[in-house]
């Protein structure tokens, strides 16, 4: 479910095949709502009007918004399918188990040009819809794609060519310094326990973020967030602008 008129607008645009539109009363005297609901029929999606309150007992929030669509799971790509492209970034969360946290690293992945999202281990389900909101839009932007076998999706990363490095609070190199323009997977841990000693000994390297203050960690969206844009930093001034990635690569 996609809730809320610039959702379902960026899925519509996303070129997501949106199944089917429900309108409850409220939103038939909303502007955004309305034009989202035309935008919807040029799409030749069907949009149904709802009696009032039939939206407030499907829908995941209190007070849902008065625009709900219904959305096919997306096809997944192969989380190693831009190996071969210069400065390729693939981000790898890690039993990462807060909704609201996979949405943020997803926008946060978006946004900085990121290739792929993966959803490794036992981290929460991409289509629970506080993940859909906190994505605010981005699931319908950057490929992801679940995968529950951690020490698999390593072998099939590196295999692939990509350089395997996970984040640690201290000890790891400065993110800094790492080369980007290498083609890297950036595995991010669940958000209490960090990454499993394990699975971190069996990557290529680790990375920290130097911290000045008291902070014991950082929220693993914004982790994701300042090594993401420091990776895009780089590409930028290496290559004088960020490597486009087009839905054909993927």
């Amino acid at each position: 479910m996609v809730e809320g008129a610039e959702l379902v607008r960026a899925a519509l645009e996303g070129r997501t095949p949106v199944e089917s539109l429900y309108l409850a009363p409220e939103g038939e005297g909303d502007r955004a709502t309305l034009e989202v609901c035309q935008l919807a029929e040029q799409h030749g999606v069907r949009v149904f009007p709802l009696a009032a309150g039939v939206l407030e007992r499907v829908a995941d929030t209190v007070t849902p918004q008065p625009v709900l669509a219904v959305v096919p799971m997306l096809d997944e790509p192969d989380a190693a399918s831009l190996s071969a492209d210069r400065g390729a970034l693939i981000v790898v969360m890690v039993d990462v188990r807060d909704p609201g946290n996979a949405g943020t690293v997803v926008r946060a992945a978006d946004a900085a040009g990121v290739g792929c999202v993966v959803f490794a281990g036992d981290s929460v389900d991409p289509y629970n819809p506080k993940t859909v909101r906190s994505s605010a839009g981005s699931l319908f932007h950057v490929p992801f794609a679940v995968r529950t076998d951690t020490a698999a999706l390593v072998a099939e990363l590196e295999t692939a060519g990509l350089r395997t490095l996970g984040t640690v609070v201290r000890g790891g190199e400065d993110y800094t310094l790492v080369d980007w323009d290498v083609p890297s997977a950036v595995f991010l841990g669940n958000e209490s326990a960090g990454l499993d000693p394990v699975l971190s000994a069996s990557l290529r390297g680790s990375i920290a973020i130097p911290m000045v203050g008291r902070a014991e960690s950082l929220n693993v969206g914004v982790a994701c967030a300042v090594v993401c844009f420091e990776a895009l930093r780089q590409r930028r001034t290496k290559h004088g602008e960020a490597p486009s990635i087009s839905p054909s690569q993927v």
